[in-house]
């Protein structure tokens, strides 16, 4: 391709070479086991449940379905709160398990559930607070479990934006009473498809696994089903290249630590463009990179700079516009707050390219065009 038709996307996805996979596809093929359990699973289970530090994985073939499935074995009922700012999934989680999703604004700092807006929404039929790690960004855990103890309501994280994120170097998976992952193709960690709901207690994970694969229960000899479930498995092509994937991991997110700091020691001189730092404590993954238009300050739109990148071949994205309670399936519900913070996120949001074989010279002609088109 012609360097200056290059296209520039927001993410792709990191492959490692074609030669290390084969093996393990040709086992597939002597095995003849595609998918319930095979030995592919269990040790990718093993394998990434000791890398994220974690007692109890269940694996699951998204990130969606293993939302769905921590809502339904915490047998979550009436009201949840969550974030307006985050991707839809999140919040069609509830709506598919019956609930009712209830809205608070988001913090001015790390753009995650604010903890202060939190007990004005709580009423006699809240049961859970669904919180989200936003880019990747830790949330404010410790404020919003002491408000989920005074309230006796259940934590779940959604925490599929933080493969590998650990705070004061313990895994963020280890937080509430069940942390999920997707390891979407998009993720600094994909199985093409997948994702996984991390609990702390045998029984929770019997119950997870149980759910995903039609809620059968072995009694002895004999299947039954106590409950209803349905298919969400993840399968042994997916987990082979999980395990695979493993091995190349860290070396990834060092190189997409490496093109964020270039990113911030380009931008960081540019009127009215600002972006999120490092947490002291936090190992993050760096996995997103949003920056913020101030139309004031920079002297145009966040949107007209988006459509300015995609006239030069480049497509960020606008993580995350519109929010969740713009979209016709909840605008049309009633929400009793409003949400300043999140509204202004989401209007001036871009997630420029970032992926670890990002070429610097693509790199910096993204943020050229930051520089330039201020100035016409």
């Amino acid at each position: 391709m012609n360097k200056k038709n290059k296209k520039i996307c927001v993410s792709r996805p990191s492959l490692p070479d074609l030669k290390e996979y084969l093996p393990y596809l040709k086992k597939i093929w002597q095995n003849k086991i595609l998918t319930n359990s095979g030995p592919f699973y269990k040790e990718f289970e093993r394998e990434v449940a000791k890398y994220l530090g974690v007692k109890y994985i269940s694996l699951f073939s998204n990130g969606t379905s293993a939302l769905i499935s921590a809502l339904r074995v915490l047998d979550i009922k009436g009201e949840v709160i969550t974030t307006p700012y985050t991707f839809v999934a999140t919040a069609n989680s509830i709506l598919w398990n019956n609930n009712k999703p209830v809205f608070v604004d988001v913090d001015p700092i790390n753009l995650n559930l604010d903890p202060n807006k939190i007990e004005q929404a709580i009423t006699s039929k809240t049961t859970a607070i669904l919180p989200v790690h936003v880019y990747g960004n830790p949330c404010s855990f410790k404020e919003i479990e002491a408000i989920a103890k005074k309230h006796k309501l259940k934590v779940i994280y959604d925490a599929c934006h933080a493969f590998g994120v650990k705070v004061n170097n313990q895994s963020i998976f280890n937080l509430g009473d069940l942390s999920v992952a997707s390891f979407h193709a998009t993720k600094v960690f994909s199985t093409f498809e997948g994702g996984a709901v991390i609990s702390k207690n045998k029984k929770i994970k019997e119950k997870l696994d149980r759910f995903k694969n039609f809620g059968f229960i072995s009694k002895g000899k004999k299947l039954d089903i106590e409950s209803i479930g349905f298919n969400s498995k993840l399968d042994e092509v997916q987990s082979a290249f999980g395990l695979l994937q493993l091995k190349h991991v860290d070396k990834n997110i060092e190189k997409i630590k490496n093109i964020a700091f270039k990113y911030r020691e380009l931008l960081g001189k540019i009127p009215g463009v600002s972006f999120l730092g490092d947490v002291e404590g936090v190992r993050h993954n760096y996995s997103y990179f949003p920056i913020f238009i101030d139309q004031k300050k920079y002297g145009k739109s966040g949107d007209s700079l988006y459509n300015e990148f995609k006239k030069n071949n480049i497509f960020p994205r606008k993580y995350f516009y519109p929010l969740i309670t713009n979209f016709s399936i909840y605008k049309d519900k009633k929400h009793n707050f409003k949400f300043p913070v999140a509204e202004k996120a989401s209007r001036s949001v871009i997630c420029l390219p970032i992926y670890p074989d990002l070429d610097i010279n693509d790199m910096k002609k993204v943020v050229k065009i930051i520089r330039s088109f201020c100035k016409r």
